[in-house]
């Protein structure tokens, strides 16, 4: 991870309010997940005992390239719980090739605390791409509320290609010659280009076939296939972030498998490359302007009583000119950079950080800044690498140097002061020269079942008017909750917020047109 901040979520219950940072930066989201996969325990063997219920007619259609048996053991990390269990469910590389070759999924399942009560299984992805599912199985209870774990298994899994099941590898030597993800010049584009071809093909030797097909489409065929190994004729989910392109592809292919649904700060997978830059932009500079207006009201930021916009254009001049230094680093800090610093703070509205570290720039003092950049394991050979998967689900075609400055300044007529997201520079940098395997289109979702996006008004990764756009495209099944504060995922921020959540999850319940949850005080 690039910053220490704690990516726990945290359940607030008996009068204590416990916020959890759910994303303490953007290398959450981006490079920090494979900080997170590097300390992960190898790919879990053990008995072949099924689960529970996995042998009746449900559990016999399973896919073909693996037994459909999960095999189940005592966690590592949790030996003495009796209860969660932690396996493995080999399954095919390619979902066109059943027969062909496999690779072995990791999953983590911690049953109902109320067998009596129990409504099913409930999936929960947290996203990344590259977080793991069965970390967020073995701390259930300090994600979910009592009532979702009285009534519900909760299954997590570490989508293929990540953590235990089977991770992408990269050289570390590669990974660590990265060039600018923000190219000056046309020279400098192409050096980018011919990277990411590099870094494609060296990925591909260290981790083989998998790498190929880490796109969302096959993992929802993936989770079909632990739904069939469980012996459930049903799946409730909860998915957030990158998790919510999982829940999508999984409902345009089984609608008929899908109980209930929730995607909060949901991804809209719809939108072409100019509106991709375009909406993370905006959705960036309204969060830098709620930061301008939480410091104005609020004694204690450090830059209360000051021009915040007007301090910050300063820096981003000072950054055009080559003279803006962390002084932690002695590293001179482009508007990317300074631009990534400022994003980091904004997905759980850190705000009294955010103002500390602005001040600490321009004072010329130590401001430990967050990197853009992935970190690499200088101790081995190999990194582990979860970001291929965003490029097998996102064409973002940029032809040319030209092409990519009019991305740029689309960007900063819609962010005059952020100048862009840089979630969206970064993943357009990365993913040059990339096809996609699973390209955007307009959902396409046949459920019978009610379905439930929850978003934040402003939220840095994942823009409220995106997820507009997934209600409308869900037509009549999409029920929209909007949390009307700042930060990225938004189940756990308030009460209001869980509560809609958990009585969807448990009763189907939808809120009306127009729900909405008020901010949490910063």
């Amino acid at each position: 991870m690039l910053t220490t901040k704690s990516t726990t979520f945290r359940h607030p219950r008996g009068g204590a309010r416990r916020r959890r940072r759910l994303l303490g930066s953007l290398s959450a989201v981006v490079a920090v997940l494979v900080a997170l996969s590097l300390n992960a325990p190898p790919s879990l063997a053990g008995t072949t005992t099924p689960a529970g219920g996995g042998t009746g007619p449900v559990a016999a259609n399973t896919a073909s390239g693996g037994n459909g048996r999960i095999d189940w053991q005592a966690c590592p990390e949790q030996p003495d719980d009796p209860g969660t269990r932690c396996g493995t469910l080999r399954l095919p590389v390619d979902w066109a090739r059943p027969g062909g070759e496999t690779f072995q999924l990791a999953l983590a399942r911690r049953p109902a605390t109320d067998p009596a009560a129990r409504i099913g299984v409930l999936v929960f992805n947290p996203g990344g791409p590259g977080l793991s599912g069965v970390d967020v199985a073995l701390t259930a209870a300090s994600q979910l509320g009592p009532d979702v774990l009285r009534r519900f298994d909760i299954v997590g899994f570490d989508p293929r290609g990540t953590v235990r099941s089977e991770p992408v590898r990269c050289s570390s030597a590669l990974l660590g010659r990265h060039p600018s993800l923000t190219p000056a010049n046309a020279a400098e584009f192409e050096r980018l280009r011919t990277y990411n071809s590099q870094l494609r093909d060296d990925c591909r030797a260290h981790s083989g076939p998998l790498f190929d097909h880490l796109d969302s489409v096959s993992v929802a065929r993936d989770t079909d296939a632990i739904r069939a190994a469980l012996g459930e004729r049903q799946l409730s989910f909860y998915q957030w972030s990158y998790g919510t392109l999982i829940g999508q592809s999984y409902a345009e292919l089984f609608p008929d498998r899908v109980r209930a649904l929730v995607m909060d700060s949901v991804m809209d997978h719809s939108q072409g490359v100019r509106e991709y830059f375009r909406s993370g932009a905006a959705s960036n500079e309204a969060l830098f302007h709620e930061f301008v207006t939480w410091c104005q009201r609020s004694p204690g930021c450090a830059l209360h009583g000051r021009d915040v916009p007007a301090l910050y254009d300063r820096l981003v001049r000072r950054a055009d000119a080559g003279t803006l230094v962390d002084a932690a680093t002695g590293t001179t800090l482009t508007w990317f950079e300074l631009g990534f610093a400022t994003f980091v703070n904004f997905f759980d509205a850190t705000w009294a950080d955010l103002a500390n570290m602005l001040l600490a720039l321009e004072r010329g003092e130590p401001a430990s800044l967050a990197s853009p950049m992935v970190p690499v394991d200088g101790d081995t050979d190999l990194t582990e690498y979860a970001l291929p998967a965003f490029c097998q689900d996102w064409s973002l075609p940029i032809d040319g140097f030209a092409d990519w400055n009019r991305y740029l300044e689309l960007s900063r007529a819609a962010a005059p002061h952020l100048r862009a997201s840089p979630l969206a520079v970064r993943f357009g940098a990365i993913c040059l020269g990339w096809t996609a395997t699973n390209p955007q289109h307009q959902l396409r979702v046949r459920t019978s079942a009610p379905l439930l996006v929850l978003n934040g008004r402003y939220d840095p990764a994942t823009p409220y008017d995106g997820a507009q756009r997934v209600v409308r495209q869900l037509g009549g099944r999409g029920h929209l909750v909007t949390y009307e504060g700042s930060g990225h995922a938004s189940y756990p921020r308030t009460e209001c917020t869980r509560r809609q959540v958990e009585r969807y999850l448990i009763t189907r319940t939808t809120p009306p047109v127009g729900a909405s949850c008020p901010a949490a005080p910063v």
